[in-house]
């Protein structure tokens, strides 16, 4: 859980303090190092569940504080989103039921956020990234009101020069500017910690390293963002982005982002770690500083390391190094932020199992990773499994290159069950869990193979929005029935009971795949899209995607009622015919208000901006399909309410 007591006005006085502090923090971790404090029993397992609000239109629903404050849960906390929430699970000894107790807890919790959600409308929802979501979504006006995030936002962005930029390739592809640091809520994940003595430390957090990329290619769950089909696990690039503070020269100079896997094995300690961190990125999020570390460590007392902690957690590894204190004992963890919420909570307790199983059993069998394995192959496993998932093909110890799929089920499932056998938990648990990641890599059926493939079966059905509310809508379904994602069926687009509520708002079902023209065209070329098309409008927009005008096929047949000819039009170029200024609405504008405007102004369609440009168009084709649509929905339930009498 992320420290929120933050400074928000700071001063180079403060600053000087901290980082002092900072410093003094590092000290007293070497001497508590050296001296044996760290506790080396039991071995604890704890995890952290990031989760979406949604309301009943599968659209973020901006109440995390509502929820927060009639939950009154302490393992409840924020997350940098209003439509976020994080909750956090209580640390439990490595043994016996463990797995199975973490499930009953999460699903414990996640349903009182659920009930909670409900008396606002809403719903939650488990997802790598949320498929109706827009980047619309993204302001400031949706930033959690906790001083952390404005503080966070600010500082980033006073480094950064308030622009955010994130280019990502897949079977799409995206090209994102932005201008703050929400685009980290898009992301939630199911964040596992597994307590380790600094004696195995360096062995351990190496071993993390090497596991994560099949770990993460049957976990993978994040295949979209706002439509766009890109990564299996999109949420490792997109993260990478999202908090990137560096300068254009720190960029060209290669220094690495805040959000890394890391760039060579651990030889020695965990403070090598830690000492990268604080040399290589600047302070950024700070606050008054009282205690002495060191001066509590001479005392022979456990200090808190407030200020490495607070730094610690402005540096996201993909496995980062944590320091805690539980029962005035201090100790050290690795929390692996890689793996994605999501589908279910059964398959995020299978993914957390087959991570432990591997972390106990691999230090037996390999020893010390860094000796079979160059780190370049480590790295490359990872971002492979984040783009491919289960297809990818990775480069294992002894020179193996095999695919994900065998890897796992012919080398690390048997090694992960005898890992869980190492540390006793109940058989009944490993044999559940580890079945789901078997079937999970048997099939290649992950929530990324899911979301892909349901999109796929939709074909070109409705609009992108009505494929996107369908799939996220059976996504919840589903989740809530518990039943492991490689036995779920493919989301379906049909006139459902609830379909009225994806029709509230332009955006919802507006057409984005827009052909459009520039004003200095050849008005032949408007009129051959048109024509090409079976479309009745045309956009006019600069190469920036600023709408400038409209083309219609009023605008041609008013020049042939003129008496123009086509040989005489070949000199007419768009914008001597467009239309200036057309009325346009935004994507939140409400479905009743645009048909108003429609008929009042008596147009045929209406252009729809975000931010200045041009992102789709709702004309009264798209009208007629909606009545069609919610006529389909009144027969279904007519046909319902006969059958059962009503």
């Amino acid at each position: 859980m992320g420290e929120h007591t933050i400074s928000a006005e700071q001063d180079e006085a403060q600053a000087q303090h901290f980082a002092r502090a900072l410093l003094l923090d590092l000290a007293a971790l070497e001497k508590m190092l050296d001296s044996g404090w760290m506790e080396s029993a039991p071995r604890r397992i704890g995890a952290e569940q990031e989760m979406f609000l949604v309301d009943r239109s599968m659209r973020p629903a901006s109440i995390n504080m509502q929820v927060l404050e009639r939950a009154k849960e302490l393992a409840l906390t924020t997350e940098i989103g209003r439509f976020n929430l994080e909750a956090n699970l209580t640390p439990r000894p490595f043994h016996s039921n463990c797995l199975q107790s973490m499930e009953d807890e999460l699903t414990e919790l996640v349903g009182l956020v659920r009930r909670v959600a409900g008396e606002y409308d809403a719903e939650v929802l488990l997802a790598g990234i949320l498929p109706t979501l827009r980047q619309s979504d993204l302001t400031l006006d949706n930033l959690t009101p906790v001083p952390r995030y404005a503080e966070l936002n600010r500082a980033v962005n006073q480094l950064r020069g308030n622009r955010f930029s994130a280019y990502i390739k897949g079977l799409d592809e995206i090209n994102i500017v932005h201008d703050n640091v929400m685009l980290e809520a898009c992301c939630t994940s199911f964040q596992v910690h597994l307590q380790v003595s600094a004696q195995e430390f360096v062995k351990f957090y190496n071993i993390a390293q090497a596991i994560t990329a099949p770990v993460l290619a049957v976990a993978a769950n994040s295949p979209l963002l706002f439509g766009h089909r890109l990564w299996h696990e999109t949420r490792i690039a997109l993260f990478k982005h999202s908090v990137d503070e560096r300068s254009a020269t720190r960029h060209l100079r290669g220094h690495p982002t805040r959000v890394s896997f890391g760039d060579d094995w651990v030889q020695e300690s965990v403070l090598e770690i830690f000492r990268d961190d604080i040399a290589r990125f600047r302070v950024i999020l700070m606050k008054q500083i009282d205690e002495d570390a060191l001066a509590v460590v001479a005392r022979g007392q456990v200090p808190q390391l407030t200020a490495l902690r607070l730094h610690n957690g402005t540096v996201w590894r993909w496995n980062r190094p944590c320091y805690g204190v539980i029962h005035d004992r201090p100790h050290l963890r690795i929390e692996n932020r890689a793996l994605p919420a999501g589908p279910t909570i059964v398959d995020e307790i299978a993914n957390a199992a087959f991570f432990l199983g591997l972390m106990t059993a691999l230090p037996h069998e390999y020893g010390e990773v860094n000796r079979l394995m160059a780190f370049d192959d480590v790295k490359e496993n990872f971002f492979a499994a984040a783009r491919h998932g289960l297809k990818a093909q990775f480069n294992w110890l002894n020179d193996w290159n095999l695919p994900a799929a065998t890897l796992i089920l012919e080398h690390l499932l048997p090694l992960a069950r005898s890992g869980l056998r190492q540390t006793e938990i109940a058989t009944e648990d490993s044999d559940k869990y580890l079945g789901i990641i078997e079937e999970r890599a048997r099939s290649g059926r992950s929530g990324a193979f899911w979301s892909l493939h349901s999109l796929a079966a939709m074909g070109n059905q409705g609009t992108r929005e009505q494929r996107l509310h369908a799939l996220t809508a059976n996504m919840l379904e589903q989740q809530k029935s518990g039943t492991p994602v490689h036995q779920w069926n493919l989301a379906e687009l049909s006139a459902a009971p609830q379909v009225t509520n994806a029709y509230q708002s332009v955006g919802q079902f507006m057409t984005t795949d827009l052909f459009t023209v520039r004003p200095d065209d050849l008005i032949d070329l408007a009129a051959c899209v048109m024509d090409w098309r079976h479309i009745r409008h045309v956009p006019v927009e600069d190469d920036e995607g600023h709408l400038l005008g409209l083309v219609s096929h009023r605008n041609l047949l008013h020049l042939m009622a003129q008496g123009q000819t086509l040989e005489s039009t070949r000199a007419l170029v768009v914008k001597d015919i467009m239309k200036t200024a057309p009325l346009t609405v935004s994507p939140l504008t409400p479905t009743l208000e645009a048909v108003q405007l429609m008929r009042q102004h008596r147009v045929g369609c209406l252009p729809v901006l975000e931010d200045d440009k041009l992102v789709g168009i709702i004309t009264a084709a798209d009208f007629l399909a909606l009545a069609g649509d919610l006529l389909e929905v009144h027969l279904k339930l007519t046909t319902q309410r006969k059958a059962i009498g009503v």
